[in-house]
């Protein structure tokens, strides 16, 4: 495949090293010291002992590459709708476009059948600049559960998990996710089509939702906030909070607090994606985790009294340091 990843930091980094590995035509789209050092000695990724040097094209002017097989947009939520309209050049009409992002993404309702079908996340996609700029039709869902950090520009460090899952925005199983996956699956991932990827993208907000924002909070990893008696019942309030909104909303993921829990304390010390941003000083995911989760909410009636409450302390912690989004 002719593939390009807009954003070559942790996930994308990591995405793109392991792709070019199993031999696809991988380009990334890049800016800054991160485009200067993948020119210079190549993108790499650090797994265990092994590293892997990826000599893979490198531009910051996607027209240049043309429309691609596959994109994958690996930015952070806040630069999520001026990297889609900057790489509008990569999608032709047989593209298929990997949002590989956290939270809610802007698609979430607008092709389901189910409750608040057709609802426009108005804090994921503001006056849907992303939505006008990639067309529906070339969406597949895509759940990322590894964790990987930037150690460096054009320095991957992956550190734990290897999962993937894809699946139609609007339910069901296709032949171009089950494809999709089984590139990913030979290219090294556990990777799966799912004929509800909905479900899984709430499976993996139910950790993101509380995890995220109180390591922002607290400055602790995964496990120091797993550990701490009073984090850790925070924590499952603000899960049981979230499965009973995705109840409401015909979303029942088959999983319950303990075991979310578990299988973030298998991962071991992760440092969150949202307290990464805030240690490098850059713009945190607030309102794609949670800020359209509270919207959400006050769509349906529910209370969400912690995790509203999480959200709230938060988003000031955020404004405070200057990395709330605009």
């Amino acid at each position: 495949m002719r593939v390009t990843v807009v954003g070559a930091g942790a996930i994308g980094g990591f995405l793109a090293c392991k792709l070019f590995a199993a031999g696809h035509e991988v380009s990334v789209v890049a800016r800054g010291a991160t485009l200067e050092a993948i020119r210079e000695q190549g993108l790499q990724l650090h797994s265990g002992e092994d590293v892997l040097i990826a000599r893979l094209h490198a531009t910051s002017n996607p027209e240049e590459l043309g429309a691609q097989d596959l994109v994958i947009f690996a930015v952070k939520a806040p630069a999520l709708a001026a990297a889609v309209t900057h790489a509008k050049a990569l999608v032709g009409p047989d593209t298929v476009v990997v949002p590989a992002i956290n939270g809610l993404p802007w698609w979430y309702f607008l092709q389901t059948t189910q409750a608040l079908a057709g609802l426009r996340l108005e804090a994921v996609d503001p006056g849907g600049v992303i939505e006008q700029g990639i067309p529906a039709r070339a969406v597949i869902g895509c759940v990322v559960f590894p964790s990987c950090a930037v150690l460096s520009p054009g320095v991957i460090k992956h550190m734990s998990g290897n999962r993937l899952v894809f699946g139609e925005p609007a339910g069901g199983l296709s032949a171009r996710a089950e494809t999709l996956a089984k590139a990913f699956h030979d290219a090294g991932f556990d990777a799966h089509a799912d004929e509800n990827v909905r479900e899984q993208i709430w499976l993996k907000l139910l950790g993101n939702a509380c995890f995220n924002p109180v390591s922002l909070l607290v400055g602790g990893t995964t496990d120091e906030l797993i550990d701490d008696p009073f984090v850790h019942a925070v924590c499952v309030e603000m899960m049981d909070e979230v499965l009973e909104l995705g109840r409401r909303l015909g979303l029942s993921p088959e999983i319950d607090p303990t075991q979310r829990i578990a299988i973030t304390r298998k991962l071991g010390k992760v440092k969150t994606s949202m307290l990464q941003d805030v240690e490098g000083q850059r713009p945190v995911e607030i309102e794609a985790i949670l800020g359209a989760l509270v919207g959400v909410a006050d769509r349906v009636g529910a209370p969400l009294p912690r995790t509203r409450t999480v959200y709230a302390l938060a988003r000031m912690r955020a404004k405070l340091l200057g990395l709330l989004p605009n």
